[in-house]
């Protein structure tokens, strides 16, 4: 089992950047692939970004692509979401996932996947 917290939210210009950074808990993390998700009012939970559990394999979202760039320090037990060129439309709740996983290079892209969840933390945009 694995617990997670994010932080880094907040409140930044549109051209902005921000990092978030989700902490895991236990001594397994690098058993389980990670992942960024996000959702703003009245839309469904969105994949955002996500990385193998070896940090060999990620995934990118169209809409944050040459934007974002998600990476996983196993040392720390941190998965980071460095975000860049924000945008109004980035405005959401971003949650961070992990999902326990014996292939070393597999990178989940559903929400389904993932059993484990942060609470979240705000990122707003303003124009």
């Amino acid at each position: 089992q694995v617990q997670l917290v994010e932080s880094g939210g907040g409140l930044v210009q549109a051209g902005g950047s921000l990092t978030l950074s989700c902490a895991a808990s236990g001594r397994t993390f690098s058993s389980y692939a990670m992942g960024w998700f996000r959702q703003a009012p009245g839309k469904e939970r969105s994949i955002v970004a996500a990385i193998s559990r070896l940090g060999g394999n990620k995934y990118h979202a169209d809409s944050v692509k040459g934007r974002f760039t998600i990476s996983r320090d196993s040392a720390k037990n941190t998965v980071n979401l460095q975000m860049n060129s924000l945008k109004p439309e980035d405005t959401a709740v971003y949650y961070c996932a992990a999902m326990g996983t014996t292939f070393s290079e597999y990178v989940a892209r559903r929400a389904d996947q993932y059993a484990y969840w942060g609470p979240g933390t705000q990122v707003t945009v303003s124009s």
